[in-house]
């Protein structure tokens, strides 16, 4: 999440299929919630579009934070935007949480600290707890923090940075033995934190991982597969923007792949366009691998 914020500004806006990647929140509920509760009012451009600030997406997510630590929509909404932003900033660092270590460096650009704080999670945890129960929920915090204007574009650097070579050299450490999968980030998709930490989970779970990095041609996944003998192939894109440019190139992609390989997409992007993408042969999200064995 982090990487689809670095070149944002505080003026720019957001399309609701953008603010449900950031927030967590799925556009029929922030519908309802706009409809129901009157959270935000989103401006509406001419052809119908709603469109979102930054500071109503920081409110956004601070609701979705609260929610999920059980409050109530109804009650948040009667609550000062102050509050509720208050609020939710208590709960991103719970008691024995490695987070407020982490963001201190980061907010410092220590990279030196940083760097030690995550080689330590990483060591203490292994990669599947570091990547589901570190870099997840502390990509939330960056994001938060940013959306609020609280966190500088070189401060969100640096903790991409860092994060990155981690989850990075830890798949490289700790190869699965299973079968291959083969993987990378669709053409113009630069966002990894997500793709890296699903990674992690399937290397934990026998896979063997060859991660070919972002911004790939989707012609040199299938070579991959051939060349590896991969058992199944995975892309990931956070903006439909991105998934829908590669539509062409992603029809033609299961039927080049070799026998019985899985041809999985997942992301933020990929919800607008799952229909078309199941047509195409693709299975959705980690949960394909479930059924098929490593």
């Amino acid at each position: 999440m982090p990487g689809a914020l670095r070149a944002a500004r505080s003026d720019r806006t957001y399309e609701i299929h953008e603010v449900a990647e950031l927030t967590g929140l799925a556009t029929s509920r922030l519908r309802a919630w706009e409809r129901r509760y009157e959270v935000v009012r989103p401006r509406r451009l001419p052809n119908g579009y709603r469109v979102y600030t930054a500071d109503q997406v920081a409110l956004l997510r601070a609701y979705a934070r609260l929610i999920e630590a059980g409050e109530r929509v109804g009650d948040l909404a009667a609550r000062p935007r102050e509050d509720v932003l208050a609020r939710a900033a208590a709960t991103r660092s719970p008691d024995g949480s490695p987070h407020a270590a982490l963001m201190e460096a980061v907010r410092a650009l220590d990279r030196e600290r940083l760097e030690g704080l995550v080689a330590q999670q990483l060591a203490l945890r292994g990669l599947r707890a570091f990547a589901v129960d570190v870099v997840l929920p502390f990509a939330g915090s960056v994001g938060d923090l940013w959306a609020e204007g609280r966190l500088s574009i070189a401060a969100e650097h640096l903790a991409s940075e860092v994060i990155l070579h981690a989850l990075k050299g830890g798949l490289r450490m700790t190869r699965g033995v299973g079968a291959r999968v083969v993987c990378g980030c669709l053409p113009g998709e630069r966002h990894e934190w997500g793709l890296l930490a699903t990674l992690a989970a399937l290397q934990e779970d026998g896979w063997r991982i060859h991660y070919l990095g972002p911004d790939l041609p989707v012609p040199e996944l299938a070579k991959a597969a051939w060349k590896l003998s991969a058992r199944a192939v995975a892309l990931s894109g956070s903006d439909p923007a991105v998934v829908r440019a590669a539509l062409p190139a992603l029809a033609a992609l299961p039927g080049k792949l070799p026998p019985e390989s899985l041809a999985v997409i997942g992301g933020g992007g990929v919800e607008r366009h799952a229909g078309v993408l199941r047509g195409y042969g693709f299975h959705l999200g980690l949960e394909a691998f479930a059924a098929a064995s490593p």
